[in-house]
């Protein structure tokens, strides 16, 4: 299934870093970028989080809410949030239910090697729950201004 811009976001409901139910309902009448990375503490993921990090008070500022995807356990985006400070929560996807809603997970490719993964996506959902824009080139170094243009 791939989404498109104007449709309306998949329910999704994950567990994120304290083990706690995060849902998109949670976040109707707010702004939600919705970040599917591939791993905790590599460096381009690392890099696309600390941006949302250092640009998150501009972020809630614009009325965004942040909110990261990866396959990582709950310990592992703990460590993570810990380590680099993010003041957001990650979605530990685990059984990648959420990465499969999204359209996020599938064979990549990497140095002629065929491989499972995640497609570095973000999504931004309106405060009605439906997509308003999807940034599949994702700039790591500068992913705030993608998405405050």
């Amino acid at each position: 299934m791939s989404l498109e811009v104007g449709a309306d976001a998949p329910q999704f409901e994950g567990v994120n870093q304290k083990g706690e139910t995060v849902k998109l309902s949670d976040f109707a009448g707010k702004k939600l970028v919705l970040y599917f990375y591939p791993k905790d503490n590599t460096p381009g993921c690392t890099a696309e989080s600390c941006d949302l990090r250092d640009n998150y008070k501009a972020l809630l500022d614009q009325g965004y809410e942040v909110l990261g995807v990866s396959t990582d356990s709950e310990k592992s985006h703990q460590k993570f949030i810990d380590k680099y400070e993010l003041p957001f929560d990650l979605i530990a996807d685990t059984d990648k239910k959420v990465h499969e809603m999204f359209g996020t997970w599938g064979e990549k490719q990497m140095y002629g090697r065929k491989y499972m993964g995640t497609f570095r996506t973000t999504f931004v959902i309106d405060e009605n729950g439906k997509i308003e824009e999807i940034i599949s080139k994702v700039k790591t170094k500068e992913h705030s201004a993608q998405i405050l243009k």
